[in-house]
């Protein structure tokens, strides 16, 4: 099947369904000035410190405690991106929510750019930037307290440590997210994976929840990613195209704007 008759069908897949549940990962946020993590240039491929210790050593919950201030000179220079804006993919998604068709979106990304788009339901499988907490007292901190301070943030009011709260390596992900991502993925009909590889369990298994509830096969599927993933052959339709160029001009197909 052709790129033209590959976006039409999306097209038609959209304008058919009634719930649709939207997965993505780090590709979403590429347009937005935030690297992936697996690609040659994404953050895995990085040398974490300049001494050889990788990335997702780095961004693990022993190592947070442990090296706290090495935690965070790597967080706020490689994690934090305060000013970027949400792409056409980000938009076009919150768009299609307001229009009553996407029902949830399902983000491994922490970046909180789906909801500076617009988009009102959203899980965060790993947390978010946004949202920070004293280990001590327990209060919350914006992303502003982290990267206005110097070095390792701690508490104004009890002097405790910070936590960003998002999920790192070693850790369990919130089960409310898990539990509603579930809900949403069982409940759709149609299922739309962009912007990631499929190579993190988590992902796997909310794409696996829509599957296993697809029994008579009358759900639709797509997969976006300029990739070849290992899990192609589980959809409809798989497009190997930038993801907000296909949103976008599927969009416009439907609803002419």
């Amino acid at each position: 099947m052709n790129t033209e008759k590959k976006a039409e069908l999306f097209a038609e897949y959209i304008e058919q369904s009634k719930y649709i549940v939207f997965l993505g990962g780090a590709g979403v946020s590429t347009e937005s000035g935030i690297p992936d993590f697996r690609s040659a240039s994404g953050l895995y491929n990085q040398d974490g410190e300049g001494e050889g210790v990788p990335p997702e050593v780095i961004l693990s919950k022993t190592y947070f405690y442990e090296n706290t201030e090495n935690f965070y000179k790597f967080y706020k220079t490689k994690m934090l991106y305060s000013d970027a804006e949400p792409n056409d993919a980000h938009i076009i998604l919150a768009k299609l929510e307001q229009k009553g068709k996407l029902k949830a979106v399902v983000t491994q990304n922490i970046d909180a750019l789906h909801q500076k788009a617009g988009s009102k339901n959203v899980i965060e499988l790993h947390g978010t930037v946004k949202n920070n907490y004293c280990l001590q007292c327990r209060k919350n901190f914006g992303l502003d307290y982290i990267t206005g301070s110097a070095g390792v943030p701690y508490c104004d009011e009890c002097g405790g440590l910070i936590k960003p709260d998002v999920v790192l390596y070693e850790e369990q992900l919130n089960l409310d997210a898990v539990y509603s991502a579930a809900d949403h993925m069982t409940a759709a009909d149609m299922l739309i994976v962009g912007g990631t590889s499929l190579a993190v369990t988590t992902a796997v298994s909310c794409m696996n929840w829509f599957f296993s509830s697809n029994k008579n096969k009358t759900k639709k599927s797509a997969i976006i990613n300029k990739t070849k993933t290992e899990y192609d052959s589980y959809f409809n339709l798989t497009i190997k195209e930038g993801l907000s160029s296909v949103l976008r001009d599927a969009y416009f197909k439907i609803y002419g704007e």
